[in-house]
């Protein structure tokens, strides 16, 4: 049976880095001939990035991408990995237009090109608009074996390209993915992987990219399924890593050419004959699936961290009001950029309570996070008096105060500015906008306010197993939330109990639940009425709110796109 070492280069591109996206291969690389591998396989557009977004319609980005990829298969070669099969991502151009592509790297060329067949077109995708499909399958022979690509979505379809390299014939499926990271899509993705595999009648090795672009987390989930379906290893997810692992694969299977499902399938052999039979590493052990919190929480950390450093700031600034979600985004940040980097400023107006000034100092000692104090109340009156505000006016105008503060203090110390607000907030508008809006990323955003809560009870949780101090004061955790811009107030005042506020929100918002839906399922009419009526009115709120890490089916922003301006409502 012909043997093969195979390394799988689950990593973190940054999208338009193409000079350091190269070097990231080129690294990669050198780790997969260290360890002796003889095909090396990387993520979905690992060269360029993902999503490029819009940089797909530029043909000077498509040509620097061609350009790069030329470039580093020279560079392979020359850092000593040119035996190495690499399989790398990129953006190609041809005629008929820009590809989603994949292509063969060896002995310093560019063997084989593969264009991405079926382009997703919902949720975060917009494939259709960028890219044309492709309409071929190109397999190489590397020592004796036969490989069969497909690209991300190619994966996801039935009847499609694996099945047609399951009626070509092949030994083995590689499957680059940039396939980004939502609440327990990693429960999916092995049945998945595992009947195609069995479809195909070979191994199936999954890789994908891992790290934060923007919006998006991708936690990697990288994986190698055998012929019969049965998982053979898993790597960690939210880490990069490198799969190595040693094949027996058939061969001798019939190997055609010619139209199979409608794909063109065309082979190549870069290296015709079997290796000599050699001793295999031990298979690495799959590694353990993260808790529903662990994950979140791991994603969120991810999220945070990349969109930080790949946006050029080293620190972040962010209000601490002692409540429960300033308090979540403190830690959050501080286990993404070390607590040297986090800067946190209590920013009492005359109705903050005392505890909730303690607990925002308790919450930066136990983080070691900076910690200041600015009041705000002096300026508030300014305001006040000067315009003669009452009510709401008055309590939105301490919320504006506390931006402007953390504004300015960004402005001056270059800290990037975190918004605090959570998706219950941000689907009923219960935030200010120019106020606790303010900020250039939301790490909760797409959190309701009962998991900020389960995600507070589990990070405690897990310092007390390792035997350190929890982050969140319990205060923050059991008090009631409240805003505090007015005396006695709490959030139940104007919203409804958040346990059954957010299992509203999660039938309306995630499953499009319609009004006689909400109704049918037991939820009263005036709940229904009223929450509906402050999610639709509060579009234009989420229009300007900063973006932040997607976590969920559908998030606000790339994945729930309504009109600010419409006259439909439901009921």
């Amino acid at each position: 049976m012909p043997q093969l070492r195979l390394a799988l280069a689950q990593v973190n591109a940054c999208v338009g880095d193409l000079a350091g996206n190269t070097e990231l291969v080129v690294e990669w690389s050198r780790k997969a001939v260290e360890a002796g591998a003889h095909l090396a396989v990387f993520p979905e557009m690992v060269l360029t990035g993902y999503p490029v977004e819009d940089l797909a319609l530029r043909v000077s980005f498509a040509e620097a991408s061609r350009e790069a990829l030329a470039g580093l298969a020279t560079r392979l070669d020359e850092a000593g990995c040119g035996e190495l099969v690499a399989f790398v991502g990129y953006l190609d151009r041809d005629e008929r237009g820009m590809r989603n592509a994949a292509a063969v790297l060896h002995r310093g060329e560019v063997v084989a090109r593969q264009h991405k067949h079926h382009l997703p077109n919902y949720g975060v995708f917009d494939e259709r608009r960028y890219f044309t499909p492709g309409d071929a399958l190109d397999v190489v022979r590397v020592h004796g074996v036969e490989v069969g690509m497909v690209i991300c979505e190619d994966l996801w379809q039935d009847g499609g390209p694996v099945a047609a390299l399951g009626e070509a014939g092949v030994d083995l499926v590689v499957s680059p993915n940039a396939s980004p990271y939502e609440r327990k899509k990693d429960d999916a993705r092995l049945p998945l992987v595992a009947r195609r595999a069995v479809e195909a009648g070979a191994p199936l090795a999954y890789v994908n990219l891992v790290g934060g672009q923007d919006e998006l987390v991708f936690d990697g989930d990288t994986m190698v399924v055998g012929a019969d379906g049965g998982l053979i290893t898993r790597a960690p997810q939210f880490v990069e890593h490198l799969v190595v692992l040693d094949l027996d694969l058939p061969g001798g299977a019939p190997r055609t050419e010619g139209e199979h499902g409608g794909f063109a399938v065309h082979r190549r052999s870069l290296t015709h004959e079997p290796l000599p039979a050699y001793d295999p590493l031990p298979v690495p052990e799959p590694a353990e699936p993260l808790s529903d919190e662990a994950e979140v929480w791991h994603a969120l950390v991810t999220g945070l961290r990349d969109y930080v450093h790949k946006n050029g700031f080293r620190s972040v600034v962010l209000g601490l009001s002692g409540g429960i979600d300033s308090a979540v985004v403190a830690a959050l940040s501080v286990d993404a950029l070390g607590p040297d980097n986090v800067y946190g400023v209590s920013m009492p107006s005359v109705y903050s309570s005392d505890h909730s000034k303690s607990d925002a100092y308790d919450l930066a000692q136990r983080t070691g996070c900076h910690y200041e104090e600015q009041p705000i109340a002096d300026m508030v009156r300014v305001f006040v008096d000067q315009l003669g505000l009452t009510g709401l006016a008055e309590e939105n105008v301490q919320a504006r105060c506390r931006g402007v503060t953390l504004m300015g203090l960004s402005n001056q110390h270059g800290h990037l500015v975190l918004a605090t607000g959570n998706k219950t907030e941000l689907a009923v508008g219960y935030s200010t906008i120019y106020g606790d809006a303010v900020g250039g990323f939301a790490p909760i955003k797409d959190v309701l306010k009962t998991l900020v809560w389960d995600l507070a009870r589990w990070r405690n949780a897990q310092a007390e197993k390792l035997g350190e101090l929890p982050p969140i004061p319990e205060n923050s955790i059991t008090k009631p939330p409240s805003a505090e811009l007015r005396p006695g107030q709490v959030d139940t005042d104007s919203l409804p109990d958040y346990e059954l506020l957010d299992s509203v929100l999660d039938d309306y918002v995630e499953g499009d639940k319609g009004y006689r839906d909400l109704i049918a399922m037991g939820f009263s009419h005036e709940l229904v009425d009223k929450v509906l009526r402050m999610v639709d009115k509060a579009e234009y709120k989420r229009r300007q709110y900063p973006p932040g890490t997607k976590i969920t089916f559908k998030a606000f922003g790339r994945d729930r796109r309504l009109p600010i301006t419409s006259g439909w409502r439901e009921g």
